[in-house]
């Protein structure tokens, strides 16, 4: 068994300040305000910080200089690992637009891999295309974007299996909405973006069955007064889990406000990271295209259109609280929020039966110390 003490522990909405957490076998048994009990023996006192949940980021194409839908068994293994180091327990990787051909290729590669023995844990696929709109396709290539016919979805879904968490889509593209219940009847979930769409379709596809929004204001018709678009719609609708990219650069710091003053408990913080994060400025793959970045600025194609993040998942968290949202708000839109938009309740919380993730962090918020399952996989200044 192992007992935890911190200055304060973050559980759920609220701080026990100074708390308690004790996990055996990979699983949290208990949690309280003030001292732990002696009968569960010595603890480990954390002098400083805050101890929470595992950070989940349900959006990342790669990092430490590798693209996912790319990666060989040795290098998940590696990423994982250092994920840890960034608070990171539980992650969702993205594969972005490619032909059927080269997806149906890349998640059965990922279905034939074990998971990462160190580090943290992939807990299912995301497929940001290839069903996007042509006029809000950011990075993504225009000749590879198509309709989600049932030939289409049912090769992706046939080759990822149980794999496949959720699918992002434009609602408004020929055939979408059909697309949205058969995604669903397979029990894959999906997601609104790239989308041009108005509010009403936005609506309509939420009545199929859609409930996430892929990174909020980014790829997506914007909010007007007359013309709320896919923004608008999905600040209101409250079946929808908003993606947020609070690095800063894809979204300012007025409008993280505004998402979080408008929609709290359903903003998912996520990185969008792509292989240059942890990577020094330089040349990096994203889908089999360059893409370049330069200082702490945001990834580049060669047009100059954003391609992803090179932010950690906790430095979103830091973020999102210097814009103003409340510490417990923005570490919940990092651990509780995403970890139930992917269907794990037994993610992203601390209590009695969830899995044993959690991150020390210090007082700006950087990762000190990660557990995952029960096993500290990373401690700042220390090789594990």
């Amino acid at each position: 068994m192992t007992v935890l003490e911190a200055p304060t522990v973050v559980q759920g909405s609220r701080s026990l300040s100074p708390g308690w957490v004790a996990f055996e076998s990979g699983t949290i048994i208990g949690a309280g305000r003030g001292r732990a009990p002696s009968d569960l023996g010595p603890p480990t006192t954390l002098g400083s910080g805050t101890l929470a949940a595992g950070l989940v980021d349900m959006q990342i194409n790669g990092a430490y200089g590798v693209d996912f839908a790319a990666a060989t068994g040795q290098q998940w293994a590696e990423v994982a690992a250092r994920l840890a180091q960034t608070g990171c327990t539980a992650f969702v990787p993205t594969f972005i637009t490619a032909s059927i051909d080269n997806l149906v290729t890349a998640v059965a590669r990922y279905r034939q891999l074990s998971l990462p023995a160190v580090g943290a844990q992939p807990i299912g696929i995301h497929l940001e295309g290839p069903f996007l709109s042509e006029r809000r396709r950011g990075a993504h290539r225009a000749e590879l974007l198509v309709d989600p016919t049932p030939d289409r979805l049912s090769r992706l879904v046939q080759a990822a299996g149980p794999d496949l968490r959720y699918v992002t889509l434009a609602p408004e593209r020929s055939g979408a909405l059909p697309a949205v219940r058969a995604l669903r009847a397979a029990g894959v979930d999906v997601a609104i973006g790239h989308s041009d769409a108005d509010h009403e379709t936005v609506f309509a596809a939420v009545d199929a069955g859609a409930s996430l929004v892929t990174h909020l204001f980014n790829a997506q018709r914007p909010l007007g007064h007359r013309d709320p678009g896919v923004v608008g719609a999905a600040l209101v609708d409250e079946r929808l889990t908003l993606g947020l990219i609070a690095d800063l650069h894809h979204v300012d710091a007025t409008a993280v406000k505004v998402a979080f003053n408008a929609a709290a408990g359903r903003i998912a913080l996520v990185t969008d990271a792509v292989a240059a994060m942890g990577m020094p400025p330089g040349q990096y793959e994203l889908g089999g295209d360059t893409i370049d970045i330069a200082g702490s600025g945001p990834a580049l194609r060669p047009d100059g259109t954003i391609a992803g993040s090179a932010v950690r998942i906790d430095e979103v968290v830091g973020n999102a609280v210097s814009c103003g949202v409340d510490r417990h708000v923005a570490l919940d839109a990092a651990t509780r929020v995403p970890a139930e938009a992917m269907r794990r309740r037994d993610l992203g919380r601390i209590e009695v039966g969830a899995r044993a993730d959690l991150v020390w962090l210090d007082d700006s918020l950087r990762a000190a110390s990660t557990w995952v399952a029960g096993e500290c996989v990373f401690t700042a200044g220390a090789r594990r």
